[in-house]
């Protein structure tokens, strides 16, 4: 009702004026036929009251089709109408909405073949990797060793392009299965050993007994991996070490991260989970993406993870996950 007289404000407006001209010219008459200028404005009111009821009652759907807010977007024409206005207001909302999905559904499709390009070239990129650190693996001596880290590297930027692509599809690419905490971490520190060395950085695993967690093991040793790399590359101390506990707190599984490294300044410790975000560490270090935690957070919450950081300037991070 109220668009509809926002509508007919005008029409309103312009009576009103018409109403005062003609008392007006009823008075410059002599003044003598008040009861007869009076019936003019009452019979003249009344028929713009019985327009104005019948435009309304007539396109009563068309506003409030305009003044409803549909909760999907299947309902974005509406329920099929009674007057040719609201009728071709719908007809013209349902072919707009038909655009937008074919556009959308092109799109769709043009990302897909994206990402599934990015997949294929990621593999592709892996078997000569694979084929280099095979052919380098026996030898010694400094450039071999130099070799080796940066197909470590390779290796690490291609797994973060992998999961990336796959983060949007995450639902059709995860199996949940029950997990030993301990022989995870175990494998990972030692997949990241050469990391290890090259930093002179040490791990440390102290995880209760027979402590078991549930969740998806190639997503979640993509994210312990980001997490204990990140610690290690901003551990600056020879003969540091990375303390890795596994605890139950409160009928829960919880896993600590702790480095001892440079810590995180208290104006970047809102935004480290944020898509590339460096910091004024990422700055100091120039290996930093700011994609690291980023996904970290993300695939921690599609698996029902709390993933959260506490940092001290000078003294080290530690990051804690939930299970």
């Amino acid at each position: 009702m109220k668009l509809f007289l926002r509508e007919q404000k005008t029409l309103i407006l312009v009576y009103l004026t018409q109403l005062a001209v003609i008392t007006l010219v009823y008075r410059l008459d002599g003044g003598s036929a008040v009861s007869v200028s009076l019936y003019a404005d009452i019979l003249s009111t009344c028929l713009l009251i019985a327009y104005l009821g019948f435009r309304y009652i007539s396109n009563r759907t068309f506003y409030e089709r305009m003044t409803a807010r549909p909760s999907t977007l299947d309902e974005t024409g509406g329920p099929s109408q009674d007057t040719p206005l609201a009728e071709s207001l719908r007809g013209l909302l349902t072919h707009q909405f038909r655009l937008y999905k074919n556009d959308l559904h092109s799109y769709r499709h043009k990302l897909e073949e994206h990402i599934h390009f990015i997949n294929q070239w990621v593999h592709g990129m892996k078997t000569p990797l694979s084929v280099i650190h095979l052919i380098i693996q026996d030898k010694d001596g400094p450039p071999f060793t130099a070799i080796g880290d940066e197909l470590d590297r390779l290796k690490k930027g291609l797994e973060t392009v992998l999961y990336t692509a796959r983060l949007d599809t995450f639902e059709h690419d995860f199996y949940v299965e029950r997990l030993e905490l301990q022989t995870v971490l175990r494998r990972i520190t030692s997949e990241q050993k050469r990391l290890f060395i090259r930093s002179r950085v040490y791990p440390s695993i102290m995880v209760e007994d027979n402590i078991v967690v549930t969740s998806d093991e190639k997503w979640l040793s993509f994210v312990l991996t980001q997490i204990i790399t990140n610690a290690v590359r901003y551990t600056v101390k020879e003969g540091a070490v990375i303390h890795l506990t596994g605890y139950i707190l409160n009928n829960r599984v919880v896993l600590d991260i702790r480095d001892e490294g440079v810590g995180i300044p208290p104006g970047d410790l809102p935004r480290v989970f944020d898509p590339y975000f460096t910091g004024v560490n990422g700055r100091n270090f120039q290996e930093s993406t700011g994609m690291g935690l980023y996904l970290v957070k993300q695939i921690c919450t599609k698996l029902g993870h709390e993933v959260s950081i506490n940092s001290e300037v000078g003294k080290g991070s530690t990051v804690r996950i939930v299970f």
